[in-house]
């Protein structure tokens, strides 16, 4: 296995927006790298963002059906669930580094699952919070990182 990477919901997202055929292709470039080393890492946060915006804000969007589908299936990424350790974490990201809330416990949730890199086109790229470096996706081809 390589490094592991945790995937912000607008990555899962775009993977399924076919209203944006460039970022659609790339973040499944992503995707696929990282189902084939198992290095995809997410949290019960990102799933929930997930199906929310895939079912009711999406463009077309997922049925309910597909989309609990793709969330079943990502279940072995070890989604993880939010804590009072997890909660304390990403108020010392929000603290320090100024990100919003969500992005803060999506930063928290990366370092607790010991990833190498978060891919997010919401945060500052190539950012390094502790352990952890920030990556658009967009910008950056999976074949840079993952090995």
């Amino acid at each position: 296995m390589s490094v592991s990477c945790f995937v912000d919901t607008n990555i899962l997202v775009y993977s399924r927006d076919s209203s944006e055929p460039d970022k659609q292709r790339k973040a499944q470039a992503w995707l696929t790298m990282l189902w084939q080393q198992e290095a995809g890492r997410i949290s019960a946060q990102v799933m929930s963002e997930y199906y929310v915006t895939v079912t009711q804000k999406l463009n077309p969007g997922l049925s309910i059906k597909q989309a609990r589908l793709d969330l079943r299936a990502l279940t072995v990424w070890q989604p993880l669930e939010i804590s009072s350790h997890l909660i304390e974490s990403a108020w010392d990201i929000q603290d320090q580094f100024h990100y919003s809330w969500w992005d803060s416990l999506v930063i928290a949730a990366g370092l607790f699952l010991d990833c190498h890199y978060l891919l997010s086109e919401d945060m500052q790229h190539q950012q390094q919070i502790g352990s952890l470096q920030i990556i658009n996706p967009f910008i950056t081809p999976p074949t840079n990182i993952i090995h």
